[in-house]
């Protein structure tokens, strides 16, 4: 791996691990698929207008369409979404961690659904992920874990996974930024529309509520997206997933530095558990499984 792209997956995993901290400040101001909705036709009207200015156009092949309209639902409309409904009653640590274990579900559906080989070194990675989440779970249950909050954002993180699983056909073939706009203005549309059937919007306007919806839409939004599809064009989505168990870190992290979340020794714990366990599968996925 190459100093860029190692450059490239740090700050992925910085941006997509701080996109909870400022989701859990919009949604303390606004209603959450309103403001979703709005950032994504403006991160991706400035994509679309990035990708003009750097000479891409919208004439994508087939599997590239099929990819970005799947991405669009999956990971900005569901994903995204269910995350930013659910902050309104979860910390974003909790939304951080849950949201990191998609390569854990990644490779368990491979492995369950599709047959793919994994190794005794993966299955154990598994088996660890497993026991963090479950470590975290119970300390936070104990502290009186809002049950549909919890349920929303395991919902989240399937429907990240449907989406990582596009990913590949939405990055080949070029012409990245306008990828990344196009299946931003999918998940706008599509959330605009549940806003206006499910919300009665409301905004109360401060400092806070504007410099993290501008950081949102810009960093995690915007660049990181881009990012993360470079990232995959380069060493392939395999190895990029690897950068996944920096995320467990960096959420919890920045949502104790940014909103003096609470942090306990099982929630540590739990994260080290699933951090050494997303490594381990995505390290096993490398090489042959044995046998």
């Amino acid at each position: 791996m190459n100093i860029k792209a190692l450059f490239l997956g740090l700050a992925f995993a910085l941006m997509w691990s701080s996109a909870f901290t400022s989701a859990r400040v919009i949604v303390a101001h606004a209603s959450p698929l309103a403001s979703l909705s709005a950032r994504f036709f403006l991160s991706g009207l400035l994509g679309l207008a990035l990708a003009y200015a750097m000479g891409q156009c919208l004439r994508l092949n087939r599997a590239q369409w099929r990819a970005t309209i799947i991405f669009g639902i999956c990971q900005n409309a569901l994903y995204l979404g269910l995350n930013f409904v659910a902050m309104q009653w979860v910390e974003a640590s909790l939304a951080s961690i849950i949201a990191s274990t998609m390569p854990l579900m990644v490779a368990f559906a491979g492995w369950v659904l599709f047959k793919d080989r994994l190794s005794a070194m993966g299955v154990f990675g598994l088996v660890l992920g497993v026991v963090g989440v479950g470590v975290i779970m119970g300390a936070r249950l104990d502290a009186g874990l809002d049950p549909l909050g919890l349920a929303l954002c395991v919902l989240a993180a399937v429907a990240l996974t449907v989406a990582t699983l596009a990913v590949r056909g939405a990055s080949s073939g070029g012409n990245v930024m306008s990828v990344v706009g196009l299946q931003m203005l999918v998940g706008g549309t599509i959330l605009a529309v549940a806003s206006a059937a499910t919300e009665t919007i409301h905004v109360t306007w401060s400092w806070q509520l504007i410099v993290a919806f501008l950081y949102t839409t810009l960093m995690p939004g915007l660049t990181a997206t881009w990012v993360w599809f470079t990232l995959v064009g380069q060493i392939g989505a395999v190895k990029a997933s690897t950068f996944h168990f920096l995320n467990p870190f960096f959420g919890v992290a920045i949502a104790a530095m940014i909103l003096d979340e609470a942090l306990g020794v099982l929630d540590v714990a739990g994260v080290v558990v699933i951090a050494v366990g997303i490594l381990m599968v995505q390290l096993a996925k490398q090489r042959p499984a044995a046998g």
